[in-house]
């Protein structure tokens, strides 16, 4: 694997260090939201709506409050009214982030199965589970929309989606007029299944009160989050609520969103006086934090005899919440990424008994791509041109939206340098055969938005005058290694070796960061930390030169060097003093810094997009409809790499999600009852290490100075980006068959009619 310059340089920043947090996670030291042991700690659990739409009638709670341990049942009549509902944002944005524009418990109306309608609290989680099964709920069952199939005349266009930040239709130029131009043109339909959140730690919350201070330990992706929305909801400041969550152990998007558990934890914890821990269960994680929904793309592509894009038409149909217009943004890409004069993209939603869906990893682009570029492939095979070669035919030489320039891109060094690592040349070539399997080659581009948080992100750096330094921001972990990677950033802006910084995250105490979603984690709290640590080292130097006593006294301040916490002067290295010796002559325990970041304007001038190109090859068994996929080569070109190590990583996961999304992952809903049918591990299918091919990660170099000052891209959504359609275009080329539906499952394979020779 290649990787960014920086990590063979001399700096902390590009290495590919271990994780800091490794030891305790691997010992199991680290404690997670529902393992934080305290005094008088209580159990709660919820209880569900059984049915998909209707009022509650009736509960019967008296057997489930006279069993053992019970402290209380709360239900819509006794757990209280919450203050207000805050309006449905991004966790980005730094504030109030409810999952949804609804509360439970707060009447006898039930809008989806799962609804939370009632906490049992007990003294010990077993007797809280059995006594939630003595709740007793009689329904007054009412006609429910669950499927797009039960409501497509319904359908209506949004003005806004995305919590109102993506506009229901985006138009340029003369789709119809384009359409026309074309010579050869592509017209196809996708479906997708809805797909859920499984990361291995459930959603949960402990929570406790001391007087009118409420804390809560919480498996979040923004402590800040969680913060500002329990406080609206419960009316009270938000200095009165802290949130803490130094270990989260996967999201992908679950935990990006804050649901209702945290603030129903703490209207439990109320009232029974006692800390309450109220952890999800599995089938609960297919309720109670939202999904990635049931989607229908149709897209229409137009091209001349050269294969140049002479129009885009995108469409997306999709179920939303009775109470928000939400659906993913996974049309922008159709109109950002080639180069083409004409476009137009539509969002159709219905309204349905579901809870609203949310962010789920690659959120938009995981669909909207795989539906642009198997299209793109369909349209390669019928002009006669490779389909790496079209894509070069039709790239952006800049944001074709805007005419912007782009602040970096790469683009054409990944389509390279991944395509030799799959050995693309063999494409020209007619599939191959491995006995009785199908060999075939596939590829796709890949693409992820640069986001950025609305409000500026704030770190604190201090060092003491052992040398030891430490820096903070209420950033949290969610297991991409950010610990680690903002301790590299430390160190190598203050100079000092990695041992010798510490990182601190995952508690509101600390300053201000918003949540880590959006592949803007790294971006934003990296720019932070470095300006906070910028700022330290200044102070320091500032110290040094005006101190008679120092070696450096009247140097000029922008002529000092430091390496391994050492002083130096640039034109004589002989000169100098460490930043110990410094405080400790001066008597200062320790001297500290903060730094404030904010983003860049939402219209600057560049078109901010992360770029990269996946490749695969897979081994299509026709006779019993198996698909292998042997080998994935991904070349990304995300700025600044901070750890070759954590990015690799990220980069790996995302793509074997690719491979879950493309074969495996699918949620069932039961229409009739609006419940999900195969909510488990055990049914609800991922990639496993059987599943997983030899995959190969470059890592292109790119400047960018738009972003942030460390030109910091981010790697958690672009792994996954066209990794299904990469897979997808590979089976398409050993088969002879196009597939426009995902997940491609056996049954889809052995439904074609035979696939060409070798």
């Amino acid at each position: 694997m290649s990787t960014n310059p920086t990590a063979t340089g001399e700096g902390p920043v590009g290495r590919p260090l271990d994780r800091v947090d490794a030891h305790p996670k691997v010992t199991g030291a680290a404690r997670y939201a529902a393992e934080i042991p305290l005094p008088g700690l209580t159990h709660a659990v919820l209880v569900g709506a059984r049915v998909a739409h209707g009022r509650i009638t009736a509960i019967n709670a008296s057997e489930a409050e006279q069993a053992e341990g019970v402290l209380a049942v709360l239900t819509h009549d006794s757990i209280g009214k919450i203050a207000g509902q805050p309006p449905l944002l991004p966790s980005l944005a730094g504030g109030p982030a409810p999952g949804e524009t609804f509360f439970p418990m707060q009447s006898d109306r039930v809008h989806y199965a799962g609804q939370h309608i009632a906490v049992v609290v007990a003294d010990t989680y077993d007797r809280a589970l059995h006594a939630s099964h003595l709740v007793r709920v009689e329904y007054a069952e009412e006609p429910s929309v669950t499927v797009l199939d039960q409501a497509r005349d319904q359908a209506y266009e949004p003005e806004a989606i995305f919590a109102g930040f993506v506009p229901g239709r985006s138009e340029r130029g003369d789709v119809t007029a384009g359409l026309a131009e074309a010579t050869t043109t592509v017209d196809r339909v996708y479906s997708f299944a809805p797909n859920h959140h499984n990361p291995i730690e459930t959603s949960a919350t402990t929570a406790y009160w001391e007087g009118d201070r409420l804390t809560l330990h919480d498996a979040t992706q923004g402590v800040t989050a969680t913060q500002h929305t329990v406080a609206a909801l419960l009316g009270i400041p938000h200095s009165r609520v802290r949130v803490v969550s130094p270990y989260t152990g996967g999201s992908f998007g679950a935990k990006a969103m804050v649901w209702h558990h945290p603030t129903l934890a703490a209207l439990a914890a109320r009232a029974v006086g006692r800390p309450v821990r109220l952890a999800l269960t599995r089938e609960q994680m297919f309720t109670s934090c939202g999904h990635r929904e049931e989607q229908e793309h149709h897209v229409t592509l137009g091209a001349d005899d050269q294969g140049r894009l002479t129009a885009v038409r995108h469409h997306k149909l999709s179920p939303t919440s009775p109470f928000d217009h939400w659906a993913e943004p996974s049309l922008a890409l159709s109109g950002h990424l080639y180069a083409c004069p004409n476009y137009e993209g539509v969002y159709r939603l219905i309204r349905a008994n579901t809870s609203t869906p949310t962010f789920m990893r690659c959120p938009g682009e995981a669909t909207g791509l795989f539906a642009l570029e198997t299209a793109l492939d369909e349209l390669a095979e019928r002009i006669g041109v490779d389909p790496l070669e079209l894509r070069l035919r039709n790239y952006a030489e800049t944001d074709p939206a805007t005419g912007h320039p782009w602040s970096s891109n790469g683009l054409r060094e990944c389509y390279q340098a991944g395509a030799d690592r799959i050995g693309w040349h063999r494409r020209a070539q007619p599939p191959r055969r491995d006995g009785h399997w199908l060999l075939g080659l596939g590829m796709a581009t890949a693409a992820y938005p640069v986001y950025a948080p609305n409000n500026p992100v704030r770190a604190r750096a201090r060092i003491y005058a052992d040398g030891m330094a430490t820096v903070q921001a209420a950033v949290t972990d969610i297991g991409t290694g950010v610990l680690t990677a903002m301790t590299q950033v430390a160190a190598e802006t203050l100079g000092l070796p990695v041992d010798r910084c510490r990182f601190e995250g995952g508690d509101t105490d600390l300053p201000h960061a918003a949540a880590a979603v959006g592949s803007a984690g790294a971006g934003m709290v990296s720019a932070a930390v470095h300006t906070a640590c910028v700022e330290l080292r200044s102070k320091l130097i500032a110290r040094a030169v005006a101190d008679p006593a120092s070696p450096l006294h009247g140097a000029d301040p922008t002529r000092i060097t430091v390496t391994d916490g050492r002083m130096a002067h640039a034109d004589n290295p002989g000169t100098g003093e460490t930043y110990s010796e410094l405080l400790q002559r001066q008597f200062l325990p320790d001297v500290e810094a903060t730094g404030s970041w904010g983003p860049p304007p939402h219209d600057a001038p560049f078109g901010m997009l992360t770029f990269g190109a996946q490749f695969a090859e897979v081994a299509v068994d026709p006779e019993l409809g198996l698909v292998r996929v042997r080998r994935m080569a991904g070349a990304f070109a995300p700025g600044r790499v901070l750890n070759a190590k954590t990015a690799r990583s990220q980069l790996m996961g995302g793509m074997i999600w690719g491979v879950g999304q493309a074969l495996l992952e699918a949620s069932h809903m039961e229409p009739g009852t609006g419940r999900w049918a195969n909510a488990s591990l055990g049914e609800y299918l991922v990639a496993v290490h059987a599943d997983t091919p030899e995959i190969d990660i470059d890592l292109i170099e790119v400047e960018d100075t738009v972003v942030n000052p460390l030109g910091v891209k981010g790697v958690g959504e672009i792994g996954q980006s066209g990794a299904a359609a990469a897979i997808a275009n590979a089976i398409h080329h050993a088969t002879g068959h196009h597939f426009s539906k995902l997940p491609i499952t056996i049954e889809d394979v052995l439904a074609t009619s035979g696939a060409p020779s070798a």
